[in-house]
């Protein structure tokens, strides 16, 4: 006699059923829909969504380099193309379908009512800079460090305040600290008379922020704390940083969901940029663009090396560079033979952040964003450095222009760099500045002295749309149209801080057309675009071809 343990006794009987059952499966012809135990295998993520881990760990993203790889950017992992779209591109149709067409709504971009000053070549806008002040109203204690590099975002409409403002500080030795605070601009004016929405300006505040009205803290600014990046090097030419610690030169901005979101340069460890040979010690100026539910990171634009910029995947993850590797580079050096030593040996960095902008105005009942009237705008710096300290002489200001849809192709740049009405540019004298200026030219014919400096540089950090839409909610803070106000954050002199408000049209006018893509002919744009200054006939300023031909 067998004897077995109580628990096994079952599997002589268990092991006779599971032979039956075998059998019976193998011989019927209908098979019975039981679960297998197998891995299953999901359908494939929705286009633009992600990509997962285990694929960029076994394959390198295509587009490594703009001038060495010519292979179009798989649509499925880094554009959410409609049909449409991706049907011309991959049928082998012409690629006019992925290059800046001049559409009729982009005529307004290309349009130029203001001559440059003949010294400067720079365009002078009738908005004024005003101050901004880090001291709020009723302060416990008397603040008396030096706030400067604004970076400023407009609050929703139903916030207390009006702006979010985020300062570099001086402090007494080489480390970098920022502060927040909410603000508020108050307007001077005559019987301190204000605008809807907007506040007079009381004696207070006109001691902190000067008689033309400005933006003040309403809050006591508020230390930022960052922790520490550590650096995987720091050494040659990088080796300084090591004696400034702190975040530098934030950027706050709202993303495309409506998120306040803060980015930080100056060894970004959670963003990056791929392949890791592409990566420098030190990155700066980076900037987000957002479309739809993306992110992109733009990470330069240059004349030589075009543009560079990167989807995110998630978890700071990104692909390679997306460029259109046919696309021109728009950016255009200074002549060498240019005899002008001041206007010489410039070099090209972006500043601020990005905002959408739909070309038409808000109030036009007809005005519909759509891919032909939706575009990014942002600020870039050409940088002149003194001839003989090589210290920084000013940072001209351009705008730079690209399309809201993939493949987000370059569509133009300022033909001239932009002062605001009580701005100067540093290398030309005061007389040159302020050559056609009409208040200037008035103070000379009395006989009177002419406006100096006002500084002796000034630089972009930020751009937003301003406080006071109607209904403006988070998710719209980052889109606004050619009537809507855009607040400039700017630093003066590395050492105080000022913004301007002005008209979104003002911003991209008088661009300059960039040429598209390359193609087997040529620029692969047909024709060309007739543009001239307003009110100018023809033979005096234009017409001038911004695309060549053929």
């Amino acid at each position: 006699m067998i004897y077995l343990p109580p628990l096994r006794r079952f599997m002589l009987p268990a092991l006779i059923l599971l032979a039956i059952i075998v059998f019976y499966r193998s011989s019927s012809r209908v098979h019975t829909p039981l679960p297998s135990f197998v891995i299953q295998h999901f359908a494939t993520p929705p286009e633009g969504i992600r990509i997962p881990i285990s694929e960029l760990k076994q394959h390198r993203l295509p587009i490594l380099n703009v001038s060495e790889n010519y292979r179009s950017p798989p649509h499925q992992y880094y554009y959410s193309y409609d049909k449409d779209a991706a049907t011309n591109s991959s049928s082998g149709s012409s690629s006019r379908s992925l290059q800046p067409i001049l559409n009729p709504s982009l005529a307004v971009l290309f349009r130029c009512p203001r001559r440059p000053n003949k010294f400067t070549n720079h365009i002078r806008l009738p908005n004024l800079f005003y101050n901004i002040s880090g001291s709020p109203s009723n302060p416990v204690s008397l603040d008396s460090r030096g706030f400067w590099n604004p970076t400023i975002i407009s609050l929703p409409y139903w916030s207390k305040n009006q702006y979010l403002v985020v300062s570099r500080i001086l402090t007494d030795g080489l480390h970098q600290e920022n502060v927040l605070c909410e603000a508020n601009i108050c307007i001077a004016g005559t019987k301190g008379v204000a605008a809807p929405g907007e506040i007079p300006c009381t004696q207070d505040d006109i001691a902190h922020v000067g008689p033309a009205g400005g933006m003040r803290c309403a809050t006591p600014p508020m230390l930022l704390s960052v922790p520490p990046t550590p650096a995987e090097y720091c050494a040659g030419k990088t080796a300084h940083y090591a004696d400034i610690p702190g975040f530098h030169d934030p950027r706050i901005f709202w993303s495309g969901k409506g998120e306040p979101l803060m980015m930080v340069n100056t060894h970004l460890t959670e963003l990056t940029r791929n392949p890791p040979e592409s990566r420098f010690p030190i990155e700066k100026n980076w900037m987000f663009f957002f479309s739809g539910a993306e992110s992109f990171l733009h990470y330069e634009i240059s004349p030589r090396g075009g543009r560079s910029f990167a989807k995110l995947l998630g978890g700071g993850l990104t692909t390679t560079n997306l460029t259109d590797p046919l696309e021109t580079p728009c950016l255009q050096e200074i002549s060498s033979d240019e005899p002008d030593p001041v206007k010489k040996n410039g070099t090209w960095h972006q500043a601020t952040n990005s905002l959408r902008l739909v070309l038409c105005e808000r109030s036009d009942a007809n005005c519909k964003p759509n891919k032909d009237n939706t575009v990014f705008f942002a600020v870039v710096h050409r940088k002149h450095l003194d001839t003989i300290l090589r210290l920084p002489l000013r940072y001209e200001r351009y705008f730079i222009v690209w399309s809201a849809y993939a493949p987000f192709s370059m569509l133009g740049v300022s033909q001239h760099p932009i002062l605001m009405a009580n701005e100067t540019a540093s290398g030309w004298s005061p007389a040159e500045n302020w050559d056609d200026d009409a208040e200037n030219i008035e103070l000379l014919k009395q006989g009177r002295e002419g406006k100096g400096y006002w500084a002796h540089f000034t630089y972009t950090v930020s751009i937003a749309y301003a406080w006071g839409r109607e209904g403006d909610e988070p998710m719209w803070k980052n889109t606004g149209f050619l009537d809507d106000e855009v607040v400039l954050g700017v630093g003066v002199d590395d050492a105080g801080q000022g913004f301007a408000r002005v008209r979104a049209r003002e911003l991209v006018q008088c661009l300059r057309a960039c040429p598209g893509r390359r193609g087997e002919g040529g620029s692969g744009m047909e024709g060309g675009f007739e543009m001239r200054r307003e009110g100018e006939e023809e033979g005096r300023w234009g017409p001038e071809r911004l695309f060549p031909e053929d």
